[in-house]
């Protein structure tokens, strides 16, 4: 009986020592600003896939000319995925389709986008669409921008 407990103990405690290494995380991920929720679909079908498979939740943050995505579920202190801002170029957006209104977060805009030949999804609220945008416009002189 109190080896079952002891072991209980120890379950409960491993579980609480991980949920607190994931919110410390995302705090310090988020201690720079310029963060937001995205949800991210690497190498995304030409015509979009209302399936909902291939999204990764997480968290994408500013950081000079780049973009740098976090998976949610990760311990992981650095990104999965860096954007380079030149190497960018939006091909589109839509709103979720089918299967994939409950992949991602509800009210989410997709924006279809090319990088370095690359074709990707990215899933994210109205107002940081509006942002990023926003950011891949404010590109320094001479750089070209490839907003659709």
């Amino acid at each position: 009986m109190v080896l079952a407990l002891t072991v209980c103990g120890i379950v409960v405690a491993l579980v609480v020592v991980g949920l607190f290494v994931f919110g410390l995380r995302r705090r310090l991920i988020q201690r720079s600003g310029g963060t937001f929720d995205c949800s991210l679909r690497w190498d995304a079908p030409e015509q979009g896939d209302a399936g909902g498979k291939g999204w990764a939740y997480g968290v994408a943050r500013y950081n000079g000319d780049r973009l740098e995505w976090f998976r949610v579920f990760s311990y992981s202190p650095r990104p999965r995925r860096v954007l380079e801002r030149d190497g960018i170029e939006v091909a589109g957006r839509r709103v979720p389709e089918g299967e994939e209104e409950l992949a991602l977060l509800s009210d989410s805009v997709v924006l279809a986008c090319l990088h370095q030949g690359s074709r990707l999804e990215l899933a994210m609220s109205e107002d940081a669409l509006t942002g990023f945008l926003a950011w891949l416009e404010a590109a320094p002189p001479g750089q070209r921008v490839n907003v659709a």
